[in-house]
């Protein structure tokens, strides 16, 4: 089957409906799920026949930081986006930094999107940024269809980009209330007893102790207080510690409409691991230690935490400072879009969580969340036709050559993952099959109308 063009019908003999793999055929009309058919025989219609591979909904990675307008020898939407196609996303929602300009004005957000027109191969949404000074731009953003919003409560790393202090975040929460939409929050905040003159900068342990779990619990008391003072719905996202969590239930259970993720960097790479020097690990908050990865996991299985992402977050390699390995200096980022799938899986099937776990996880909640679970991630008539194809238990290794992100430095080099992906459909139409992409860039934007309580913008 040509890649770019429209696929009929794909015939398998594990499709993932609901929590069971069947043998079954999935019809495709007008780029939606149109029948899944258990029988197999459908005349007139051109198969793609993919065997024992496993057909599921396609992923929608809601925290990919792509870079395009300004930052573009860090990444972009052409490259990023054939990144996700290759890992089975089918939806990405860019970041409002580290583009510049950034997401924060109507302008901004109509510049990102000429900049994003016919470079994407997967489908784009975008979020929003709430900085200092700018809550008069937010409901035109909103009406424009910006999918919500991404604040910090710390130094963001970019100076176009400033933390918010705790009377732009009132200000901001009213201007979002009734809306409908969604405020993210980078919940770190800078706390007194956090060290700052530490031992050798090589050493991992050194930038680890500079961003203890207090930052994030610190931030995130505040997150659970304003959620609970306004009723905006709010999501903690790239969460690292596991301690705030409980912070986080007990707002659940008095009502607060929040939500939070973790990544694929938090729950598949270690601090006893990260090598001195080794700057590709760093990131912002920190990989903490084994335990409380596991507790991370734990979360997960409970549903305290909702949902996995890849904070994808690329640089040019002189940015992390890798001759001197200063992890002080470095830029704090990770590159992994292309791998989430089986980062997730290779950890996660050694923990009991079966591949409707993975769509939950990877695909409906992270729709929900940005308001997309009416057209994506279910694989239901009706519902666009995104989907990957591949194979839970074939092995590969990580080498740089096989890396579609614009930059190839990341920390999973020369890693060995189960769970390897043919192809990618997006809304019926193949555009990565077997290493190969559609001629041209298939996606669309997905510009997020809020559904309810429009009337009051």
């Amino acid at each position: 089957m040509e890649l770019g063009s429209p696929v009929r019908a794909i015939r398998s003999t594990r499709v993932l409906r609901g929590s069971e793999l069947q043998p079954a055929m999935v019809v495709i009309k007008d780029g939606k799920i149109h029948q899944i058919l258990t029988d197999s025989n459908i005349s007139g219609t051109e198969v793609l026949d993919v065997g024992d591979s496993v057909v599921m909904p396609g992923l929608v990675d809601s925290h990919v930081h792509v870079n395009e307008p300004g930052r573009t020898t860090w990444e972009g939407f052409w490259t990023a986006t054939r990144a996700a196609a290759a890992g089975g996303v089918t939806t990405i929602v860019d970041m409002p930094l580290n583009s510049i300009p950034p997401t924060t004005t109507l302008e901004n957000f109509q510049e990102k999107l000429r900049e994003a027109a016919g470079k994407c191969f997967v489908d784009t949404a975008f979020w929003g940024g709430v900085i200092p000074g700018n809550e008069r731009e937010l409901q035109p953003m909103i009406r424009a269809g910006v999918a919500g919003f991404k604040c910090f409560m710390i130094h963001s790393g970019v100076d176009e980009f400033p933390q918010v202090t705790d009377s732009d975040l009132h200000t901001a929460m009213k201007q979002l209330q009734g809306t409908g939409t969604v405020l993210l929050f980078h919940a770190e905040r800078e706390i007194q007893d956090a060290t700052q003159d530490l031992r050798d900068p090589c050493q991992y342990s050194t930038f680890l102790q500079s961003r203890p779990d207090e930052m994030e619990t610190e931030a995130i008391r505040i997150v659970t207080q304003l959620c609970l003072q306004y009723h905006v719905r709010c999501h903690i996202v790239h969460l690292s510690s596991a301690r705030p969590l409980k912070l986080i239930q007990e707002a659940r259970d008095a009502g607060a409409p929040i939500t939070v993720e973790t990544t694929h960097h938090y729950l598949s790479l270690r601090a006893e691991d990260v090598p001195a020097g080794a700057t590709q690990f760093k990131c912002c908050p920190p990989i903490r230690s084994s335990a409380n990865q596991e507790e991370l996991w734990s979360a997960l299985k409970a549903g305290d935490i909702d949902m996995v992402v890849s904070d994808h977050s690329p640089c040019t390699p002189d940015l992390k400072r890798l001759e001197t390995g200063d992890f002080t200096e470095a830029w704090g980022g990770i590159s992994s879009l292309q791998f989430g799938l089986p980062l997730f899986w290779t950890s996660a099937s050694q923990r009991g969580f079966v591949l409707e776990d993975v769509v939950r996880l990877l695909s409906q909640k992270t729709a929900e969340m940005c308001r997309l679970d009416h057209i994506k991630s279910r694989l239901v008539p009706g519902f666009d036709a995104d989907l990957v194809i591949w194979d839970p238990e074939k092995e590969f290794e990580i080498i740089e050559e096989n890396i579609h992100h614009r930059n190839k430095l990341t920390p999973y080099l020369g890693m060995k993952l189960r769970g390897t992906v043919r192809g990618t459909v997006v809304r019926g139409k193949l555009v990565f099959w077997e290493g190969r992409f559609s001629p041209e860039p298939l996606g669309q934007h997905l510009l997020i109308h809020q559904r309810r309580n429009q009337a009051q913008l």
